[in-house]
């Protein structure tokens, strides 16, 4: 059993991949995802949903879904000088610093709180 102080890792698979999208959907359509754990609070509790645009424009404090060294990680991304990084909000959890931003996978442009409509919060706009 991990200790309570400890950040817990949930492991994350991609989908398999197909050919076609079904009913003509596009692969860059947005999508939701639920927020599990507490790396992201305040901003982002467990259970919040967002939704990920694929083809967002990734800037400088945006919230994004990335995949640096194969694994899924939903980070805060930072310009530091040259380069990048993906910070938690929680200063419990590391910094990844990224060379560049080919691992980025998507940007956060929508948080939810299931049952609650008037929790929605949009982002990039």
């Amino acid at each position: 059993m991990e200790p309570a102080d400890r950040p817990r890792t949930i492991p994350i698979r991609p989908a398999p991949v197909r050919q076609e999208a079904p009913d003509g959907c596009s692969g860059a359509e947005s999508y939701a995802l639920m927020v599990l754990g507490d790396s992201m609070l305040p901003e982002f509790a467990e259970g919040d949903v967002i939704i990920i645009e694929p083809e967002g424009h990734a800037t400088d404090g945006a919230f994004v879904l990335a995949n640096p060294g194969g694994e899924w990680t939903f980070r805060k991304l930072v310009a530091d000088g040259g380069a990048w990084r993906l910070d938690a909000l929680d200063p419990r959890y590391p910094s990844v610093p990224l060379a560049d931003l080919s691992s980025v996978r998507g940007v956060v442009i929508q948080k939810s709180r299931p049952g609650s409509r008037k929790s929605t919060v949009r982002y990039g706009e």
